[in-house]
């Protein structure tokens, strides 16, 4: 009788994790606003809507953010900002009043989902960290009040940095100095259903191992079976920097008794942009991570020490941030910038939707808004020349002459290229004066490369890949050269020098 009374507790204990064993994983975006031209609310929802973005991440509770995301469907997780915390933490008045005007206000309208209590409180501004408990329990009876609690999880979100000895993951534990905090707060995700909220950061795992890390392992690229990490006290086999660093709060949960919290990771990315001594901090390699995470987080893979149990992600972020402080890299974790634009392309093929549904192949080069006119013309006489585009469809009384603009023509010789050059990387720089798209540029009788003529079908499609893999397509391609790319480079960066002369 005993052993089934021992076996039902265990079972009980568990359910959380099997419940989320149960639940597909998603991959949402995390939205920071400190941009020198940030997007209205309005704009922020219709690039969200048109990449079929479903949960997002707020670093506040903007009331013009949630009214414009109302009756999207969105699911938003909100965030009381780390300045409001000890106002919260010390007065339970204080946390009704934030939850009647920041949640009360929007719901249900708008599919508010999560609140999470400040954001690395414990590693940031320590002085809060004997009032964030206090505070999750304040927002939490307020929600118990307006009979919200079973649709609006609390949590926090915590730096990675106070798990310890990361690897093996089997023997991390938190740091020591925030049990008498780690502890109440892990009772308290745990008799709420919630979640332990983390920020993930390989990228930063792997450049202070100073060479320890493979970038391969860092980057979720395929690794031979010898080259895998291998837990010594369980024997699991890890492939991937991110799989173990979620293991390793799991472990952690487990040595302070709490085995049924599900991980969620808040944050999570690479920069696509660095500094001289940041040469990890690139397109390909943020292309390659973000590409890779998201196939692995939707296929349910789980962990290796919970296989089968989703680990959603919120992707850090949605724009590049030209305003916020530091290195190069701190500008350059966006999959978009201002103007809506992708930074790069990912690779999604087959994997099925994420960010929109997958549109292979419907891809486009096109100017940027607001470059030199002067860089423009040269890249526009570069492709018509040595770059060998049929320009005959922009003679005046072609299909493609109107609008008679250096842009537009520009525009229809950039896109004539890069699918004469299979979209191959590189092939949509031109300098700098072009960009890629998913909305299609045709118009009229003007029927770009790559369009199937719908003249703008597809302008909530996807910035997705035609490779399946987290390597430049140019390498599957026999006859496209690293050379030949390299090569327009050059002539692109000497037409530059003589249009600046």
């Amino acid at each position: 009788m005993a052993y089934w009374r021992l076996m039902a507790a265990v079972f009980i204990h568990l359910l959380p994790l099997a419940a989320m064993a149960d639940q597909d994983a998603f991959v949402g975006v995390n939205i920071g606003t400190a941009l020198s031209d940030m997007p209205n609310p309005t704009q922020v929802v219709a690039l969200l809507k048109a990449q079929q973005i479903r949960h997002v991440r707020l670093y506040d509770a903007d009331s013009a953010m949630l009214t414009a995301l109302s009756g999207t469907g969105i699911r938003v997780t909100v965030s009381v900002p780390n300045n409001q915390l000890l106002a919260i933490g010390q007065s339970n008045a204080t946390a009704a009043n934030w939850v009647t005007r920041n949640i009360l206000n929007h719901v249900p309208a708008t599919n508010i989902t999560a609140i999470l209590v400040g954001s690395q409180v414990l590693t940031t501004i320590p002085n809060a960290a004997p009032v964030l408990v206090s505070a999750m329990k304040y927002i939490h009876a307020a929600l118990i009040a307006a009979r919200l609690d079973s649709h609006i999880k609390v949590s926090t979100a915590h730096s990675s940095s106070i798990i310890l000895d990361s690897f093996p993951p089997s023997q991390a534990f938190f740091n020591r100095t925030w049990e008498p905090v780690m502890v109440p707060l892990l009772e308290f995700l745990q008799s709420t259903g919630s979640y332990l909220m983390l920020n993930v950061y390989p990228y930063y795992d792997y450049v202070q191992s100073q060479g320890a890390i493979p970038l391969d392992y860092a980057l979720f690229r395929p690794l031979p079976p010898n080259k895998e990490a291998i837990d010594s006290n369980t024997l699991l086999h890890y492939t991937n920097v991110f799989d173990a660093v979620v293991d390793a709060a799991y472990f952690a949960m487990s040595y302070l008794n709490f085995t049924n919290i599900p991980v969620v990771v808040t944050e999570s990315g690479w920069p696509s942009k660095g500094d001289s001594d940041e040469p990890d901090a690139t397109l390909d390699n943020a292309n390659t991570y973000n590409s890779n995470l998201i196939k692995h987080v939707l296929n349910n893979t789980g962990t290796p020490k919970h296989p089968g149990v989703a680990v959603s992600t919120f992707i850090y972020e949605l724009y590049n941030e030209d305003s916020r402080s530091g290195a190069v890299s701190e500008k350059n974790w966006g999959l978009f910038d201002a103007n809506g634009m992708p930074i790069y392309v990912l690779h999604l093929t087959g994997s099925g939707s994420m960010l929109a549904n997958d549109t292979t192949n419907q891809t486009y080069c096109v100017a940027r808004e607001g470059v030199d006119r002067k860089m423009l013309q040269a890249a526009l006489d570069w492709a018509c020349g040595p770059g060998k585009v049929d320009c005959s469809a922009m003679v005046q009384g072609a299909a493609c002459y109107e609008p008679d603009t250096v842009a537009a023509h520009a525009t229809y010789a950039f896109d004539a290229y890069y699918h004469r050059m299979a979209m191959a990387e590189g092939t949509c720089d031109f300098n700098g004066v072009a960009t890629v798209t998913t909305t299609d540029p045709s118009h009229g009788r003007c029927i770009f490369p790559g369009s199937k003529g719908s003249n703008g079908t597809f302008i909530n499609g996807t910035f997705l890949d035609p490779s399946s893999n987290s390597t430049s397509s140019s390498s599957s391609l026999p006859f496209i050269t690293h050379d030949s790319v390299s090569i327009m480079r050059i002539f692109m960066v000497l037409l530059s020098s003589v249009v600046l002369l």
